[in-house]
Parts: C-alpha cells; sequence; structure tokens
C-alpha cells in the first residue's frame, strides 16, 4: 500500500463476511441485482443477513474460477447493504445490493466455509475548490455528450448529470461505462475522489471519439450505398426510356460484340469473350466485378489477333540497313541476312529466338533495332536487367485487385501487330526470389514448339507467339540456364580493333553526336589522327560508348565557342584534344618501362572485354610459405600452386637446389586488388613469374601470355583469345604466348592481330620459359623443345572459338 493511500484510508477497521463475485465490479451508490449460488457465498450472505446486512463484495480476478482462495480476489472491493434477498425454488438466492462505500480488505480469513475480511474505509471529505467545480463541470460536460451519443443510458446514469458532489458523479459515471473488468477495478481502487473524477474525465474523452468515429464510418457506408443505389435505378430507368423511344438498338455492349467478332480470335478465344461480354451485361453497372470483367475484354481486344506487319523480304534491301547503321559485325549481319532468305523459302516458318551476347558498347541494342527496320516489323524493347517476378512475364490472376497482364502480352498490344521484333534486354540481369523465377516463365515464351499456345495468367487464353522474332542481349552467358541458352541461337559480338573504332566514328559517332548538339559539318570537325589519339589516350573499351561521349564532350564544348561566336570553326587535332579533354586519362601502352624480375604480362578475359594483368612475384627468407594477394579466386590460386609445384620438378633444370623452397617465403600478388580475378587461365603467367623470380631472370617487358599449366607442363587451351588479343594491341604489346590448341580459333581473329603481332604457340613450359625469359638458366639449354612461331595465318579449317572455359 503506497504512503498517500494509508493517509487517505484512515476510516475505522471493521469485520465483515466476505462474498467473491464474478464478471462484474459494484461501486457504492449503485444498485445492483445478482444470483447467489456457491456454498461460500450462501454462507456469507447468511452471516450478512444475521447481523447489520452488511456484507463486502470483492471482483474475482478470473471469473472461470469456482471455488477461488484468497489470492484469487482482488483485495478493493465495496462494502454493500443488502436491500432485499429471495430463496428461488432451486436453492440460489436472488439479492438487490446497494454499494455503500469503497474499502480494503487487509485480511481474509476462512471462518465456517466462508471468507471474512477485516476491511479499512476511507474517511476523505474533498474541499470545495474553483478547480474542483472546473473538473465537475468538464466531466457534467463530457457526459452529456457521451448520452447524446451513446443514446442507450439508463435512468439511474442520466441522474448523474444532477450531481454535484465529485465522489458519487464519478462512481455513478463509472458504474455505467461499458470497460473491461479491469478498467472497472483501477477506478474502483482510486480512493482520492479528485483524481478518480479526473480519470473519468480522460476515460469520456476517449470514449466519445471512438463513438464519433464510428458514427462517421457508418455515414459513409450508407451514402455509398444510397448513390449506389440511386445509380442503378437512374440507369435502368434511362435503359426503360431509351427502350420506349426506339433509340437502344445500338448499345455498348452491341458495339463490344461486334467488336469481338472482328478481331480475328481463335474460337476458343472468342467463346470466351462472349461468356464475359454476357456475364457483364447482367451485372450493376458501378459494381467492382463490372469494371473487372471491363477491362478484361478490353484488354482481349487490344492484343493484335489478326493484324500482321507487311515483311520486307529483300536480301539487298535488309544489307543496306544494317551496313548503314553498323560498321563490320559481319558474322552477325550474315546470319541475318541468312534468316531473311529461309522466310522467302518458306511460306510460314517459325519465329526465331537469337541472342547477342557481348560486352558492353558493341551495339547489341541497336542491332535489334536494325533487324526491326531490315524487316520492316514494329520494335518493341522489354528490359528484364532485375526483374525477380514470374508475374511480370505471365501477369497475375484476375482475382488479383488491379491485376495487369505480363510483359510480353504488353509488349504484343505496345506493338500492335502478330509479327514484331520483340528484344529482351540484358537477359543475364534477371533474378529470382520468392516471388518465382522469371528465368523458368521464358522457357515458355522462348520455345518455338511451345509458344504457339503461350498463355497468360491474366488473359487465361491461348495465344500465339510464333510469328514474333525474339532478340534477346546479354553480356555473359554464365547466369543464364542452361535450358534457356539451349533454346536460343547464341551470337558472339566481340570488342572491336582500333581500326575499327576509327571507322565507327568518323561514319557514326562524329555525324550523331554533331547533330545532336546543334552544330554543322562546317562548324567542326574531326583529323583521324584526333579520333585515334582518342581511341587511345581517352578511352579504354570493348565497344564505342565511352568513344561517343568523348566526342560529345568536345562537340558540346565547340558549342558553348560557337554561341559566343557564330562564325568560329573547329578543326579538331591531336594536339588541341589536351585542351578540350584535358590530361589523357591512360597512357599509350600500360607495358612496362624496362624488363624486370618476377613481372609478367598476363592476358584476363571480363565481361567488359579483354585487359592485360600484371602478375608480380617476390622470393623472400622464410619457411616456404606461399602468399597469393589480389583477391585471387580458389582456381586462380590452385593454378599458382600448380605452378610451384612445376617449378619444384623442373628445379634441376632450372639451376635451383632441390629442396630451394623450405628455406624461402613467395609472394604472389596481382595488381588492382579491389578486383576479383579467378580462372586457370593465368597458369603459365604465374609460372613464368615465379620461375623468373627464384632464377634471379628479368622476364621480357614486350611480351604477354596466357594458358593453363598442369603439374607437368603442358600448357592447355583458354577462351576468350581474340578479347585478350585485342586487349594486348590495345596496351601496345606486340608479341604473345598462346597455347598451340588455340590454333583452331586463328580464323576468328582480325586482320589487325594477323599482321601486327608476333604469335607464338607453344605446348610445353619449357617453351614458354625459353620466348619469355631474357636470358636461359644455367641447366635449361638441354631440355628445351622446338618453338612454333608464327606471324601470319595458319591455313586451318575455321572452327567455333574455345568456350570460355578460363575466366581471369
Amino acid at each position: 500500500m503506497k504512503k498517500d493511500e494509508r493517509d487517505i484510508l484512515n476510516g475505522a477497521m471493521r469485520k465483515l463476511p466476505m462474498m467473491p463475485i464474478r464478471e462484474m465490479v459494484i461501486f457504492p451508490h449503485m444498485m445492483t441485482p445478482f444470483v447467489v449460488g456457491r456454498e461460500s457465498s450462501v454462507r456469507a450472505l447468511e452471516e450478512a443477513l444475521n447481523g447489520d446486512r452488511r456484507i463486502f463484495l470483492a471482483t474475482q480476478h478470473d471469473a472461470a474460477v469456482d471455488e477461488p482462495t484468497r489470492d484469487d480476489i482482488y483485495t478493493v472491493g465495496v462494502i454493500g447493504n443488502i436491500v432485499q434477498s429471495v430463496r428461488m425454488p432451486d436453492g440460489n438466492i436472488k439479492v438487490l445490493v446497494e454499494g455503500v462505500e469503497r474499502a480494503r480488505a487487509s485480511e481474509i480469513n476462512d471462518d465456517d466455509g466462508f471468507f471474512v475480511a477485516t476491511v479499512k474505509t476511507s474517511n476523505v471529505e474533498l474541499q470545495s475548490t474553483q478547480a474542483t467545480e472546473q473538473l465537475v463541470a468538464r466531466v457534467h460536460q463530457l457526459f452529456e455528450q457521451y448520452g447524446k451519443l451513446q443514446q442507450s443510458l439508463n435512468q439511474e446514469a442520466t441522474a448523474a448529470l444532477r450531481m454535484d458532489e465529485p465522489a458519487k458523479l464519478a462512481d455513478v459515471i463509472a458504474a455505467n461505462l461499458p470497460l473491461a473488468i479491469e478498467e472497472k477495478q483501477q477506478l474502483l481502487e482510486v480512493f482520492d475522489p479528485e483524481v478518480r473524477l479526473s480519470r473519468i474525465a480522460d476515460t469520456l474523452d476517449i470514449a466519445i471519439e471512438k463513438l464519433n468515429m464510428d458514427r462517421t464510418i457508418q455515414s459513409r457506408v450508407k451514402r455509398q450505398m444510397e448513390r449506389a443505389q440511386k445509380e442503378y435505378y437512374l440507369n435502368e430507368k434511362i435503359k426503360a426510356i431509351q427502350k420506349e423511344l426506339g433509340r437502344g438498338e445500338k448499345s455498348e455492349f452491341d458495339e463490344l460484340k461486334k467488336k469481338v467478332e472482328e478481331a480475328g480470335m481463335t474460337k476458343e478465344v472468342q467463346e470466351k469473350a462472349m461468356q464475359e461480354l454476357k456475364k457483364l451485361e447482367a451485372m450493376p453497372p458501378m459494381s467492382a466485378e463490372s469494371t473487372v470483367s471491363r477491362n478484361y475484354l478490353d484488354w482481349l481486344l487490344a492484343v493484335p489477333w489478326k493484324k500482321r506487319s507487311k515483311e520486307i523480304r529483300s536480301i539487298e534491301t535488309a544489307q543496306t540497313v544494317l551496313n548503314e547503321d553498323h560498321y563490320g559485325l559481319e558474322k552477325i549481319k550474315d546470319r541475318i541476312l541468312e534468316f531473311l532468305a529461309v522466310r522467302q523459302l518458306v511460306k510460314n516458318p517459325k519465329g526465331s529466338i537469337l541472342c547477342f551476347v557481348g560486352p558492353p558498347g558493341v551495339g547489341k541494342t541497336s542491332l535489334g533495332m536494325s533487324i526491326a527496320k531490315a524487316t520492316g516489323r514494329k520494335f518493341v524493347r522489354m528490359s528484364l536487367g532485375g526483374v525477380r517476378d514470374e508475374a511480370e512475364i505471365r501477369g497475375h490472376r484476375r482475382t488479383y485487385i488491379g491485376a495487369l497482364p505480363g510483359q510480353i502480352i504488353q509488349s504484343m498490344k505496345k506493338a500492335g501487330t502478330k509479327n514484331p521484333v520483340i528484344m529482351l534486354d540484358e537477359i543475364d540481369k534477371m533474378a529470382s526470389d520468392f516471388r518465382g523465377d522469371p528465368a523458368s516463365a521464358l522457357l515458355e515464351v522462348l520455345d518455338p514448339e511451345q509458344n504457339h499456345t503461350f498463355q497468360d495468367h491474366y488473359l487465361d487464353v491461348e495465344y500465339d507467339l510464333s510469328q514474333v522474332l525474339f532478340v534477346a542481349t546479354a553480356n555473359v552467358l554464365h547466369t543464364i540456364p542452361g535450358p534457356l541458352q539451349d533454346r536460343m541461337e547464341i551470337l558472339r559480338l566481340t570488342g572491336y580493333t582500333e581500326l575499327e573504332k576509327l571507322e565507327i566514328a568518323k561514319q557514326y559517332l562524329v555525324k550523331k553526336q554533331v547533330e545532336a548538339t546543334g552544330l554543322t559539318a562546317e562548324q567542326i570537325s574531326f583529323s583521324d589522327d584526333a579520333l585515334r589519339e582518342i581511341i587511345r589516350a581517352y578511352t579504354r573499351e570493348s565497344g564505342v560508348r565511352n568513344l561517343e561521349r568523348e566526342i560529345g564532350n568536345i562537340c558540346r564544348k565547340v558549342a558553348r565557342k560557337v554561341v559566343g561566336n557564330d562564325k568560329h570553326v573547329e578543326t579538331v587535332t591531336a594536339e588541341s584534344l589536351s585542351a578540350l579533354l584535358g590530361v589523357a586519362k591512360y597512357r599509350d601502352s600500360q607495358v612496362q618501362e624496362k624488363s624486370e624480375i618476377g613481372l609478367v604480362t598476363g592476358l584476363a578475359w571480363t565481361e567488359m572485354g579483354g585487359s592485360i594483368l600484371q602478375t608480380e612475384v617476390q622470393v623472400l627468407d622464410g619457411k616456404g610459405k606461399m602468399t597469393a594477394t589480389g583477391q585471387l579466386g580458389d582456381v586462380m590460386q590452385e593454378s599458382a600452386q600448380a605452378a610451384l609445384t612445376y617449378i619444384r620438378s623442373r628445379s634441376n633444370s632450372l639451376g635451383l637446389p632441390r629442396d630451394f623452397y623450405r628455406n624461402v617465403d613467395i609472394h604472389v600478388h596481382v595488381p588492382e586488388g579491389a578486383i576479383p580475378k579467378d580462372g586457370p587461365s593465368a597458369g603459365i603467367t604465374l609460372a613464368t613469374a615465379l620461375a623468373s623470380a627464384l632464377t634471379k631472370i628479368e622476364v621480357r617487358r614486350d611480351i604477354a601470355m596466357t594458358g593453363e599449366i598442369t603439374l607437368r607442363g603442358k600448357v592447355l587451351p583458354i577462351g576468350g583469345l581474340k578479347e585478350k588479343l585485342l586487349a594486348a594491341h590495345r596496351a601496345g604489346i606486340r608479341e604473345a604466348i598462346l597455347p598451340a590448341e588455340n590454333m583452331r580459333d586463328i580464323a576468328d581473329l582480325p586482320d589487325l592481330i594477323k599482321n601486327e603481332m608476333k604469335l607464338n604457340w607453344v605446348e610445353q613450359m619449357d617453351e614458354v620459359l625459353e620466348i619469355a625469359l631474357v636470358s636461359r638458366p644455367l641447366k635449361l639449354a638441354t631440355e628445351t623443345a622446338e618453338v612454333l612461331v608464327t606471324t601470319a595465318p595458319i591455313p586451318i579449317p575455321a572452327q567455333n572459338p574455345a568456350e570460355n572455359i578460363a575466366h581471369q
């Protein structure tokens, strides 16, 4: 008991029979009838009736307990006066009790089958002050407002509006509020009348707010129902009037029916559309179901069922368009022309699915647009980057609010014809999560044997996609699932050579950027040397996107000068580039200034094309530990271990002691440590760097290499040969060491590489060391194999390039 409560409970202590009551809280000044049935309660009641008719009533914590103990009963209750009692035929006693005053039981004992409580009451008399009078007035006002909203108060409750005594007012209102048992008990346990009245005021505030909210919601619902009924009634009346006047012949439903009949749908789809139209006619126009049904019909009618683009099948026209839009890419152009040739010979050929794979900026997306232009078809681009929901492809079922068809059907609606070119851009960037796998949904779309019966979840009818030409683009293949790759014809686009970039810039990029900046050919011109310098010193890429960006930067700077002086004419030369573009971003060559020990130039393949990587090895005094740094992947670290094992096996040939590795620590590092690197194609690079560092013989600075190594020193083939050699050429390297088994890929190499680079084809690691090291190790001369060197094409039948099995 709190100290302040002890001050309030200063009345006399007395013993009274105690009766636990269930599911109610009795307040002072409250007349309450209830039935007494439990034996202990009947005994307590009889004891009170035999005395002064006073009994202590306290509420149980849990109403389900039939035989409560003293711990199951609240200690604060009310002393009641038994006004009337009547014994009923079933043995129970019906009583009417009036609450007299609240009291706290300080002690509860079990006396001959019933509880006897020692209780103490409060004798607090609240002094009438201005604050008290204001509080009473506020409670009167709130209770009057509550009574108007509730409209179900009894006479006893309305009598509270005429009470001025704070204690009695608080108790009467508390007894008549629809509160939970726990909340009423909390109010009963407040002995200070002023505090109790203040809580009553707060409770009334909350109750009034709830009642106002309920009334607002009911009013809104009623208005909406009345409006819907009114609109339905008026619509029906308008229909009846139009029918009487003979003006209802051509209704909206007749127009929809005509559109369905003329749409060219298949028999099954037309039947479904007619069924939906009949449902729509029977629905109230303003109902939610009516809107869903109408939207469904609109989508069925919006999708092209028979309209086709008139296809251009002239190979000459297509060749002209492709050559106008793109420079080079001869293999890709040949495949497109073959596709058109087949369409001339076959009356109803199936749609093709092409997939252009290559680094950014080589023209994959623009090729799709050129195909549409060359064939006279509509072109629709659909970006799949970041798509992770299967419903993006197949749509949502109509049961969902706001459901729509998938992107495939939406693209068909946008095209407006049955035979468009649909570009699936960035197909390698799709993901999957708990919502489904969009790549799996595309299996049906991109399968010529299945896509003539493609079924969107929203339309829920079969739709023919067999006449669509799908063109997908991707930067890499390893993120595309195997079954999806199997359904597409993969066409690889490799990076451009410097000569190709120069021609693309002269024929396309300069003209495009000059027009985009509002200049004319008379106001600005680029020399070949300037374009070549931009390619070498300001861009380092497989495509031409950054090249176009740098040309655009120059054009904007010139445009600013032209605005200041309309007679200004600019000729961009190699010497003026630093003033226009700033300091060169790249050096002409990334080759080292001089040959060094333990430093080798390797070749790597990336999603952006090819690149060169310097590999460093340092040998330190130690205990035989090898460390690899530079974010090397597991496969690359294994290549380093294999290279070291090879060096150990050839220690005698390399002039090294047999146990050389026991007394040294070897550190292998590939710079640009923020970039992850992996793959087996760095094998011979690592082995050469290790051999150089251990034998203290320098590695030639002007040579690059790539190839996988085995424990016995055999050099295995790698992938991405063209991209790697283009990267070496861009870096100014004119000699490379390559696996002999990659000679079959020489047909795919551009003439620039064949004519300007010296290619050394090797089968054994000993041959690599013979070429790469500046001088021979002491005992290597008697064990080197013959080296095959070529500077021109070798007459081997052309084959497909090797798969990218080696990514460094």
